[in-house]
């Protein structure tokens, strides 16, 4: 069987953008006007091997009978601004999704925030420096980690859950659980985000369970489980196989939405997670938000070598700017300030750039 794939490329922006797009030599990203792109990499893929090439968006039209139906209903979902299914947010604008891990042995800041006033601090200080979103967890997913019972779970996080809305009815309210239960039960306190980083395939029916409630959904990829995930991890093509796993997963969600996230560090290698930033355009054609979350992650210390450190806030911001440059929506991180004030500087200059 030959599968192909089509991935927006070449990108201008600001003021480069709106022209491009005015003279219609490129076009928008996402909706996004500050974002133009005039280029398409069309992936062709067998059972044997990948084989890609390059175009430009005007010679589509000079494509196979086969290939040039596939590349133009990519190209309609790529172009299409993504609608704002969330409050207070538009998905033209890149949002922060701030992260309370209320744990004891996250792999970054476990024990940091599980006592109720230094999460509620923190939930303020996050919210104060730009997050849209508060993604609540009471389970280290972090690699190695144990399953936690449903009862010690929902008691790390409900307080969190049960006051959040009271205080930040403009925010969203993120559930970080793999567990039907939990979600059910935040559902009940309003949450707004169900992120489930087994691609809510850890119970096997919690989208059935989910299934009477319109609540915007996390497709996380993550390959294995926590324990088991960075056992050298395999894949015959990375980017490809993680976009199949989107396919398959878009299709079972019967409400569309659905927030993509392809899991940097969840069963990936260095390899993996890299080819996954460079390559992530190529998930536009899915149609939905994308959210990333590279903050803190390993792959940045594995770059990084002797300059590493412990927040990581170097590696976090150069990633985040990277994928903002390639029109990703969300960003999962846990430094939101420093990440806020990097978007914001970022954006103003490529704003004012011209060639």
């Amino acid at each position: 069987m030959t599968k192909y794939y089509t991935r927006a490329c070449n990108f201008y922006y600001g003021s480069n953008a709106k022209f491009l797009i005015k003279k219609k030599i490129a076009l928008p990203l996402c909706g996004n006007q500050n974002i133009a792109f005039d280029k398409l990499e069309i992936i062709t893929r067998n059972n044997k091997k990948a084989l890609s090439k390059i175009i430009n968006i005007n010679q589509v039209k000079s494509l196979n009978t086969s290939i040039k139906k596939k590349v133009r209903e990519d190209l309609k979902k790529i172009v299409i601004k993504r609608k704002n299914f969330l409050k207070n947010i538009n998905f033209i604008e890149p949002s922060i999704m701030g992260i309370l891990n209320l744990t004891p042995d996250s792999f970054s800041d476990g024990g940091k925030f599980n006592k109720r006033k230094k999460a509620q601090n923190h939930i303020f200080k996050m919210i104060k420096g730009g997050a849209k979103i508060i993604d609540v967890g009471g389970e280290s997913t972090r690699p190695g980690s144990k399953t936690v019972p449903v009862k010690a779970e929902w008691k790390r996080i409900e307080n969190t859950i049960k006051n959040f809305k009271k205080k930040y009815k403009k925010i969203n309210l993120s559930i970080d659980t793999r567990k039907s239960e939990i979600m059910i039960r935040a559902i009940k306190y309003k949450a707004d985000i169900i992120n489930d980083v087994s691609g809510f395939s850890y119970e096997g029916q919690s989208l059935l369970k989910l299934k009477k409630y319109n609540i915007v959904k996390v497709l996380h990829h993550m390959q294995g489980t926590p324990n088991t995930m960075q056992k050298s991890p395999k894949y015959k093509n990375v980017l490809l196989d993680i976009y199949d796993f989107f396919e398959k997963g878009i299709k079972e969600i019967k409400n569309k939405k659905i927030i993509i996230d392809p899991g940097i560090g969840f069963g990936k290698n260095l390899k993996h997670n890299l080819t996954l930033i460079s390559k992530i355009s190529l998930f536009h054609s899915l149609g939905l938000p994308i959210l990333i979350g590279t903050s803190r992650k390993r792959f940045i210390s594995q770059i990084s070598g002797d300059n590493d450190s412990k927040e990581r806030i170097g590696g976090t911001i150069a990633s985040v700017l990277f994928l903002l440059s390639q029109g990703v929506q969300i960003f999962r991180v846990h430094d939101v300030n420093e990440v806020k004030q990097s978007i914001l500087v970022f954006e103003k200059i490529l704003s004012n750039f011209k060639n």
